[in-house]
């Protein structure tokens, strides 16, 4: 099968626009993260509060909620892109949520660092917002993987083998003339 080079063009279009979707996903990320907060003790160390630690799970929840609505909308759009369904674009959709979800965390962990700046001069009792960290990279696998999942069920899901990148054939015969219809006389009897 040989590739098109449409089909390549879409889908270097496909990386651009789910990198860039992810990255506003990261400015949206890293404005809605909650600081935690922590109790600077003696020594310039600090110490956690203990109400804060939940605001790690809400940083981690956040970025796979904006990850999980990326991968489904970046997918649905790929997918109505009719012209050029196929595998490629899914290469391409693949490739574009990876770097996507590397992109959301780069651009939200700088913003949110713009939200929470580090203060060097904090003195012992004092309480300080620190902005909040991913925690592990495995979050990163959440867009690709939503994305991959959402586009091939779309592609099970078509009727037809070219997943409806031509034209539907058009129907000439009538219906009775169909293979497997009911021949005149059997559809008569089942009437009466």
């Amino acid at each position: 099968m040989a590739v098109d080079r449409s089909e390549i063009r879409a889908a270097a279009r496909i990386v651009v626009a789910v990198v860039a979707a992810s990255a506003l996903a990261g400015i949206g990320w890293g404005l809605l993260v909650p600081a935690q907060h922590f109790l600077v003790v003696s020594g310039g160390r600090a110490a956690s509060l203990t109400s804060e630690s939940g605001h790690q799970f809400d940083a981690v929840a956040l970025f796979l909620c904006a990850g999980l609505t990326v991968g489904v909308l970046s997918a649905s759009a790929a997918w109505l892109w009719r012209s050029v369904r196929g595998p490629v674009v899914l290469v391409g959709l693949l490739i574009g949520s990876a770097v996507g979800a590397a992109a959301t965390a780069v651009v939200g962990l700088g913003v949110a660092g713009l939200r929470f700046p580090d203060l060097p001069d904090a003195v012992a009792g004092q309480i300080v917002p620190v902005s909040p960290g991913l925690g592990t990279a495995m979050v990163l696998i959440l867009q690709p993987l939503v994305a991959a999942f959402v586009y091939l069920v779309l592609a099970s899901m078509s009727p037809r083998d070219d997943l409806g990148v031509s034209a539907a054939p058009a129907e000439s015969a009538p219906a009775g003339d169909l293979p497997g219809a009911m021949p005149q006389q059997v559809h008569s009897r089942l009437e009466a």
